[in-house]
């Protein structure tokens, strides 16, 4: 017989696959799933960092944009900006914003010029309404209005300026370019702002020029003239290709993050493509063995049944790639204010290819291993699988699995922002399943060679993990894969939900205040000791600074950052002290005398030493107030964060500070009952002051963790639903010598109960060896995500961490125990004729 062509092979497959295509649903669930998720993280992700970047002009607010803080530019800067285009400037700072009677919030207010803004347009209740407003009118949020009872027509002060609500903010265009906030929004014009009297010498605020540059002027090219032109300025330079470079961080970090996830989902699911193709091929032993005899060769079996696999999960894969097309649109729907831009729907060429390339590698390595084994085995070996097993797999098959994985991993690692991250997620999941994989070959091993326990249904219980085609490693690494993710997430829940809660000191300040006249802290002192005897301060000044130099080297001649070091993207709190302050200890060199009159001296954090190579004796240059200001460092220390007060990274000697103008700004820790009456009359009393609520701002942080956590959740049990097919797959695939087992032990006098009972010990024991290993698996990967991904704090409920591994025990437990009552009540001569 002639081998069989490709047209012939597949008119074989196509007949057999419509009356067998529920052997082959396992194969396509698990890649259904993966690819969905991974071209759903992927679209949603290209869409919302498209929109940024699509949106840069509107998003900055002009082409290139210079940012200073705590001064405005000079008149030499500004005829410099207005060559290269059109200028527009801003002025944002934090007020009070007072409403009728002692009613006042904390807001971001913002005094823009009559050219605001270039791109874009500023609307308020439907109409264009910045180029002419008022020195004494105020446009306002709707949060701010809801706050304090507003409406247009409505008064509000600010500072020293009572202010007439023009109208309500619909869109304000540059509001993701401006980055994090801790309150509503007010827009004044600039001539209204000044009127405030909020812009006192040291005062905390920051100046901003956008520039539509002229024809032919490359935004990167203006930026590096007005470096050149000015190197000693305190300015931090933005263009149009990054306006919100921390929300495009943010977005591309996460969702490489969950794009990994849903690679290890699907690598976990392909184990199930294998398991379920195995499980398919067996049932159909018989006929490949009648082909066989019938003069079909090995390559016609290979071909016929490769066509079948091959079709489903095309069919899968296409199903995923169109679902995880349409995903993004609904999600995005559902997100709302959310995101910080309204992406617009649409494909996404790359994630969908991407995507699909991922699923057609999995499954082509992980079906070829009972493919070749199918393809290898003589007829009459078909028949004696049962007792005899499937033999190994030729070195080719390994060859061509290794290829199909490399060309994943190289593509993965090739395509990720963070090579070197990518890389140990796809290594710590191979890891694992090697670790599993060899962890189930010892099992069996190790069942083989104990005493037979007297028990029957234990000592039948452990010959099942040892027996002729006992799944014993399918089954270790799907239970095994099953816990570790239970664990892994919940130890990820727990973490991210007590990183505010178990942070949070027992004594933490109830109120941050800000910009405090200098002249003024013994009357500030006395306003807090009047509604608050007992209030415990903590007073210090306050500047903004940027590091422009260090160990030789000048940060804006550096192509890329050191790992971790936040501290070098733009300005920083600086502040002075003739004392160590509250919640730093010093680990390295010594502080300086009270009276010391010397050379500037810094004293730096560990940490942020350690990013930048420093040590003590070594030399910071700092730029405050437009001035650099070489320091030397003098010691090193090891901030507490947790404490939530004044944690400077760079704290300078008094006499290198002491005579710039500056404010300063205090923590007030008091009873929550007293918050409000000191609020009241520190506004009163200091109408440039901004008192912050810490509470407020922990609900902040607390909201956007949420929004991860729920991420997180998604992305993750995708992974456990891949887990649990795996699951479903190993039994699968042991379903039919596990159904001549329970047969002859039935037809010998066994009850079902009894065999049921020898496969409940049989999955116990396999679970309680695994939980242990589970559980450090699972922790492990849940501490990298936690600390060395997101930098938070490692605390996990271990109760909650422990129920949950006993309930994945359970659950899992009761799947393989489910996936055998079918088995028992099959008739005992339909199964003696199927083998």
């Amino acid at each position: 017989m002639r081998p069989l062509g490709w047209r012939a092979a597949w008119a074989i497959a196509r007949r057999d696959l419509s009356g067998s295509f529920r052997g082959l649903r396992l194969i396509f669930i698990c890649l259904l799933l993966g690819v969905t998720t991974l071209a759903a993280i992927g679209s949603l992700t290209a869409a919302i960092t498209d929109e940024l970047a699509a949106r840069g002009q509107v998003l900055l607010g002009g082409d290139v944009e210079i940012a200073m803080s705590q001064r405005e530019a000079s008149a030499e800067e500004k005829a410099a900006f207005r060559k290269l285009g059109r200028l527009s400037e801003t002025i944002r700072t934090r007020a009070m914003a007072r409403g009728a009677g002692d009613a006042a919030i904390l807001t971001e207010l913002k005094g823009v010029d009559r050219a605001y803004p270039l791109y874009g347009a500023l609307s308020a209740e439907g109409r264009a309404s910045s180029r002419d407003l008022g020195p004494d009118e105020v446009l306002i949020d709707q949060a701010l209005a809801d706050r304090l009872n507003l409406r247009p027509g409505s008064t509000v002060r600010y500072g020293d300026a009572a202010y007439r609500v023009r109208a309500l903010i619909d869109e304000e265009p540059d509001r993701v370019g401006e980055g994090f906030t801790l309150g509503p929004v007010a827009i004044v014009s600039l001539d209204g702002l000044r009127r405030a009297n909020l812009l006192l010498p040291g005062s905390l605020y920051t100046s901003k020029y956008r520039i539509a540059l002229k024809p032919g002027i490359a935004p990167a090219a203006a930026t590096e003239r007005l470096k050149d032109a000015f190197p000693s300025a305190s300015s931090t330079y933005r263009d149009r290709d990054r306006a919100a470079p921390g929300a495009s961080r943010f977005f591309d970090r996460m969702g490489q993050f969950l794009s990994l996830i849903g690679l290890s989902a699907l690598v976990i699911a392909g184990i199930g493509v294998s398991n379920g193709v195995a499980s398919y091929l067996q049932s159909k032993r018989n006929g490949i063995a009648t082909l066989k005899i019938l003069g079909a060769t090995s390559g016609d079996v290979a071909r016929i049944y490769m066509l079948q696999v091959g079709a489903v999960a095309a069919i899968a894969i296409a199903l995923g790639l169109a679902l995880g097309a349409a995903l993004p649109a609904m999600l995005i729907g559902a997100m709302g204010d959310l995101l910080p831009v309204s992406p617009q729907a649409g494909l996404h060429p790359l994630p969908l290819l991407t995507g699909a390339v991922y699923g057609l590698l999995i499954a082509l390595a992980f079906a070829l291993p009972p493919l070749a084994r199918a393809k290898a085995l003589p007829a009459a070996a078909q028949f004696r699988t049962l007792v005899e097993g499937t033999g190994r797999l030729p070195r080719s098959t390994w060859a061509q699995v290794a290829a199909a994985g490399a060309v994943l991993v190289a593509i993965a690692v090739g395509t990720a922002d963070e090579p070197v991250f990518a890389s140990a997620v796809l290594g710590s999941v191979a890891a694992t399943l090697a670790l599993l994989t060899g962890l189930g070959w010892l099992v069996r091993r190790l069942a083989r060679t104990v005493p037979r326990p007297r028990r029957p249904l234990l000592r039948l219980a452990v010959a099942n993990l040892y027996r002729p085609g006992a799944q014993t490693v399918a089954l270790v690494i799907a239970l095994g894969l099953a816990l570790t993710l239970f664990v892994t997430l919940a130890a990820i829940q727990t973490s991210l939900t007590a990183e505010i809660t178990r942070t949070v000191p027992a004594r933490a300040p109830n109120q941050f205040v800000l910009d405090i006249p200098a002249t003024d802290r013994d009357r500030f002192v006395a306003t807090v000791r009047a509604e608050a005897p007992q209030a415990e301060l903590n007073i210090v000044p306050a500047l903004r600074g940027t590091i422009t130099a260090y160990g030789g080297k000048r940060v804006a001649d550096l192509k890329t950052l050191p790992e971790g070091a936040w501290f070098l993207r733009g300005e920083r709190g600086v502040t002075y002290s003739a004392t160590p302050p509250e919640g730093s200890t010093v680990v390295a060199g010594r502080w300086w005398p009270r009276d010391y009159a010397g050379p500037p001296l810094v004293s730096l954090d560990r940490d942020a030493a350690q990013v930048m190579g420093l040590k003590v004796g070594d030399t910071l240059t700092v730029s405050v107030l437009g001035r650099e200001i070489e320091a030397r460092i003098a010691s090193l220390r090891e901030i507490h964060w947790e404490t939530m007060g004044f944690n400077y990274i760079m704290v300078f000697a008094p006499s290198a500070l002491a005579g710039a103008p500056h404010t300063l700004t205090a923590t007030i820790t008091m009873d929550k009952v007293q918050e409000g009456a000191v609020a009241r009359s520190l506004v009163r009393a200091f109408p440039s002051a901004s008192v912050i609520p810490v509470g407020e701002v922990i609900g902040q942080v607390k909201t956007v963790l949420d929004q991860m956590a729920t991420a997180i959740l998604l992305s993750a049990s995708v992974a456990i639903l891949a887990g649990i097919a795996v699951l479903v797959g190993a039994i699968a695939a042991s379903r039919q010598s596990r159904a001549y087992d329970s047969t002859i032990l039935r037809v010998l006098g066994a009850t079902r109960a009894q065999v049921l009972g020898a496969q409940a010990i049989e999955y116990a024991l396999l679970a309680g060896l695994l939980a242990a290993i589970a559980l450090a698996l699972g922790l492990t990967a849940a501490w990298v995500v936690i600390v060395q991904l997101f930098d938070f704090t490692w605390a996990p409920d271990w109760a909650t961490v422990l129920l949950t591994l006993g309930g994945g025990a359970l659950l899992t437990l009761g799947i393989g125990l489910a996936g055998s009552l079918p088995l028992l009540s099959l008739r005992p001569a339909r199964v003696l004729r199927m083998v």
